[in-house]
């Protein structure tokens, strides 16, 4: 036994919570982003604003009688398999090799899994990246074994599971999102508050929301809870942190503020209470959805992914006919739920908790 955690351990391969659901989790939402929604934000971008170079075809594959062509943003959207594979194998410290070779591996359980590409990924190429360290540099000819380990591993895996990780995951989300029709009052409260606070906490809400395909009212509901804790920890914690905090937590991620929740967990209350509150607000009242990319439903206001989402969304639905129109409703909804409610209620909330001696003077500083 010590010899296999002597030879695990030098191989680098570490079975941890931390290293598999949290670093290698958090490496998979910045794939996505990196990949599928930069590329909406870009065809968006494009389709809007009428930019030529960003409508413009690139790239046509062609399938025996079918065709199909990319731009810059659908070329980039649709790597998003690769994407993850690598930036998962980049958080498992994978060398060279191991790393390149995950690019198939990625595209392979991507296509198989379907709506549940991003969870398959990333489960198959934990297994993948994994096997191919064990195997790196073990033989004089590693530039031949190393990929074929890893690219055999990695494939084989995807056909026996990616199709029903994938269907699991859908089923997961229909169910969610099936339930939050159903009940938008306390499932908006439920999806906001648990997701937001995923966003907060280092994992990945965006990985969750792209694996379990949340759109809809669900997806609406989740934009919800991750706004209440950006803008709700920016807006709050202004008194210690200036503009710099602000647009750090409001703009970047409130996972800055993770040390002082260690230090005072009740500081993770206003925007947790914000995001109860935003949550069926946006369900009940403004039936705010995200019918956009899923991923973009959990990044909150993280350079402004989230409502770029939204706007795609009723985009996609004005195009299709399911929506008239973008109305001003709209638009109000999208700023009181996404903006002006979560600075409000957590403010007030925090206010009323440091009069209380609850949060005290220091508790929201970050060391920028």
């Amino acid at each position: 036994m010590n010899k296999v955690e002597a030879f695990m351990k030098r191989k680098g391969v570490v079975l941890s919570l931390h290293r598999y659901g949290i670093d290698a989790l958090g490496a998979m939402a910045q794939g996505l982003f990196c990949t599928l929604l930069v590329g909406t934000i870009l065809n968006t971008l494009g389709q809007q604003l009428n930019i030529g170079f960003l409508t413009r075809t690139i790239v046509t594959i062609s399938s025996g009688a079918n065709a199909i062509s990319y731009t810059i943003g659908g070329l980039a959207s649709a790597l998003c398999g690769p994407g993850i594979a690598v930036a998962v194998g980049a958080a498992l410290c994978a060398p060279p090799l191991v790393l390149f070779s995950l690019i198939p591996v990625g595209f392979a359980a991507n296509a198989i899994a379907g709506a549940g590409g991003p969870l398959a990924v990333y489960i198959v190429t934990l297994f993948a990246a994994e096997i191919g360290k064990l195997i790196s540099k073990e033989t004089r000819v590693d530039i031949l074994v190393t990929p074929c380990a890893t690219i055999l591993a990695g494939c084989a895996l995807a056909s026996l599971v990616a199709a029903p990780i994938g269907r699991a995951a859908q089923s997961v989300g229909v169910a969610i999102m099936w339930a939050t029709e159903l009940q938008p009052f306390f499932m908006g409260m439920l999806v906001s508050a648990i997701i937001g606070i995923a966003l907060t906490l280092p994992i990945s809400s965006a990985a969750i929301c792209a694996a379990l395909g949340l759109t809809g009212l669900a997806g609406g509901a989740a934009v919800a809870g991750c706004c209440a804790q950006m803008v709700g920890f920016a807006v709050m914690s202004f008194k210690e942190n200036r503009w710099g905090g602000l647009v750090a937590q409001g703009v970047g991620t409130s996972m800055l503020q993770m040390p002082n929740i260690i230090k005072n967990p009740r500081i993770f209350l206003p925007p947790i209470f914000a995001s109860m509150i935003t949550g069926p607000l946006a369900t009940c009242v403004f039936k705010l959805q995200m019918n956009g990319a899923p991923v973009s439903a959990g990044m909150g206001t993280c350079g402004f992914v989230g409502q770029i989402g939204v706007y795609t969304g009723w985009i996609s639905d004005v195009a299709s006919g399911a929506k008239a129109a973008v109305t001003p409703m709209d638009w109000i909804g999208l700023i009181l739920i996404c903006f002006i409610l979560p600075a409000v209620l957590s403010t007030l909330i925090c206010e009323a908790m440091r009069r209380m001696g609850m949060i005290r003077e220091g508790d929201l500083t970050l060391d920028l």
